[in-house]
């Protein structure tokens, strides 16, 4: 492919760069305080307000696997993968509600310190050892190696190990200046992200209209999509029968229909939004009232994320299957590039801005929460109790820059096979593995006074080894059809083989997980003494914030009744 990037486009670009990086400096010079201040270097504390918050919990979240790999399963699956999005919108008022008072009550700032509080230091040391490895060896790599894949691609495909380097040596300079520089350049990146995102729908609908439809304009594009495309304006699959094609079969196992609106779906989105370090560090250094109005705000930028997200994808298969995409390579996740390439220039480096700026935030908030969690739940506490302010500043950066060379060395040549299973995939699998414990421990610690230590270290190993049971070896122990769930084929390479859709795995790992962990916790006292005081009205909302999660809800509902 070559490049087919002109002067607009690199001029787009480098206009996107200079006020990125002049913001963030300009933010870093005024608020010198982070320069010694841990709790402000890593939290931001008391100076992120509402939208600061939200952009930059957005911005976070949306990188490269959601532009490419949703629009890939847009193009596959279609609008039922919006559920990702729409369910963390839910997920969201469900965190701005009851999880955040519980957090600021008693000043939790990192999710290992919540374990110590609330279990014990066992819990805490393991966990915080595990979410290091985690964090930097599948997240940080991946969002690596799949952002730079993706522009390499819109390049020419000739400069992946640069744009690999310039990616981290952007996101390493956000970062070092601290929370708020992340904070407040994520305002920037997520408008990027979100005018550059419009403008690819936008375009795309056009095209749409103007090669298939019978009118002109982004609205008849859209409606062009409903006609050509109805059966991927379904937001619930119908359980496959022994019947059905292999592809109803394969969209029904990644989204397995309503059964997953009562398994794995809420756990995989409290546990992303609730109850991991990456995420929730936005908040943590604010007051309830503005926490939880920027997270109600990132809610509603979640509600119209498909749109960016998903939608080109449903185009990219409206003009495939009707032979206007011969560029397509790579099945669906070469649809997103496929519909960039009739960007006119000036959008294509728009497009690729808004993809950096996805990357760089993702990447500067991973490489934030990992110098976070290392910096004061294991350097502080088990290698330097004495450091003082400055010098754990010091070496929350030292940590940032060596992450990120971590990454860098590991994508260089692809060393973890993230190529293979593909980047959105190789996250989910990962952390796939964990989620059903790792929230068990949460919500229970929360809100049951009775949930030991104990249980907590027993609730993650029943969750990982359930998880690994449902997924590689109940089909063929206990059967392709039982009480609890419905195993189908598929292929792996050149092998039939039967799986269970993972959200029902992870759902039932989740109960297996809690009866352990009520079953050991009623063996102790009535009330441990490390839980929690909640009371009635530190969940009490204000109007205004009801108001808001009203409108959400009923937002929700309506997309709900017409996609049903």
């Amino acid at each position: 492919m070559k490049n087919g990037l002109l002067f607009p486009d690199y001029l787009v670009f480098c206009i996107y760069f200079i006020v990125v990086a002049s913001y963030g400096y300009w933010i870093y010079r005024k608020k010198k305080k982070a320069q010694t201040d841990t709790h402000d270097f890593f939290l931001a504390e008391g100076s992120l307000t509402w939208w600061a918050i939200g952009a930059s919990l957005i911005a976070s979240n949306i990188s490269a696997e959601q532009f490419i790999g949703m629009s890939g399963d847009g193009f596959f699956a279609g609008i039922a993968i919006a559920v990702y999005e729409w369910i963390a919108a839910l997920g969201l008022i469900i965190i701005a509600v009851w999880f955040m008072p519980v957090y600021l009550k008693n000043k939790i700032y990192t999710m290992p310190q919540f374990l110590k509080t609330r279990y014990n230091e066992s819990v805490s040391l393991i966990m915080a050892v595990f979410w290091l490895f985690l964090y930097v060896f599948v997240n940080l790599t991946s969002i690596l190696y799949l952002g730079a894949l993706a522009i390499n691609g819109l390049l020419g495909g000739e400069y992946l190990h640069i744009v690999m380097i310039m990616l981290s040596i952007f996101a390493i300079i956000i970062t070092l200046g601290g929370m708020k520089v992340i904070g407040y350049t994520d305002v920037i990146q997520v408008t990027v992200l979100i005018i550059g995102g419009l403008a690819t729908t936008i375009l795309a609908l056009n095209i749409v209209s103007d090669k298939v439809g019978i009118g002109a304009g982004a609205l008849d594009g859209f409606k062009t999509l409903l006609k050509d495309a109805p059966d991927h304006f379904h937001m619930i699959f119908k359980k496959p029968t022994p019947d059905s094609p292999q592809i109803e079969i394969d969209k029904y196992l990644i989204l397995p229909g309503i059964a997953m609106y009562f398994a794995g779906q809420w756990i995989v989105n409290l546990n992303y939004w609730g109850c991991n370090q990456y995420i929730t560090q936005r908040a943590l250094g604010a007051n309830l009232q503005t926490a939880r109005t920027g997270i109600l705000f990132a809610g509603f930028l979640k509600l119209m994320m498909p749109i960016i997200v998903m939608l080109p994808g449903i185009a990219a298969y409206v003009l495939h299957k009707n032979g206007h995409l011969p560029q397509l390579q790579g099945g669906k996740d070469g649809a997103y590039a496929a519909v960039l390439s009739f960007l006119p220039s000036g959008l294509k480096g728009l497009s690729i801005a808004a993809l950096t700026a996805a990357i760089v935030a993702s990447l500067a908030g991973k490489a934030n929460s990992i110098s976070t969690i290392f910096t004061l739940d294991i350097y502080k506490r088990y290698i330097s109790k004495d450091a003082d302010e400055k010098k754990l500043v010091w070496t929350g950066r030292i940590t940032i820059i060596i992450a990120m060379l971590i990454a860098i060395v590991f994508t260089w040549n692809d060393l973890l096979g993230i190529s293979g299973e593909g980047g959105f995939t190789f996250i989910q699998k990962y952390t796939g593995f964990i989620s059903p414990g790792v929230f068990a421990m949460f919500i229970l610690g929360m809100f049951w006074k009775r949930t030991t230590g104990t249980a907590a270290v027993a609730g993650l190993i029943t969750g990982l080894v359930m998880v690994v049971v449902f997924n590689n070896y109940a089909p063929s122990w206990f059967g392709h059809e039982t009480l609890l769930y419905t195993a189908f084929p598929t292929m792996e390479g050149d092998k039939q083989v039967w799986q269970i859709p993972f959200l029902i795995s992870m759902g039932w790992s989740f109960v297996f997980t809690v009866i352990v962990m009520v079953t050991l916790s009623l063996a102790g006292p009535k009330v441990n003494p490390k839980a929690f005081m909640l009371d009635r009205e530190m969940f009490r909302v204000k109007p205004a914030t009801l108001a808001l999660i009203v409108i959400m809800l009923m937002i929700l509902a309506a997309i709900y009744v017409r996609f049903w």
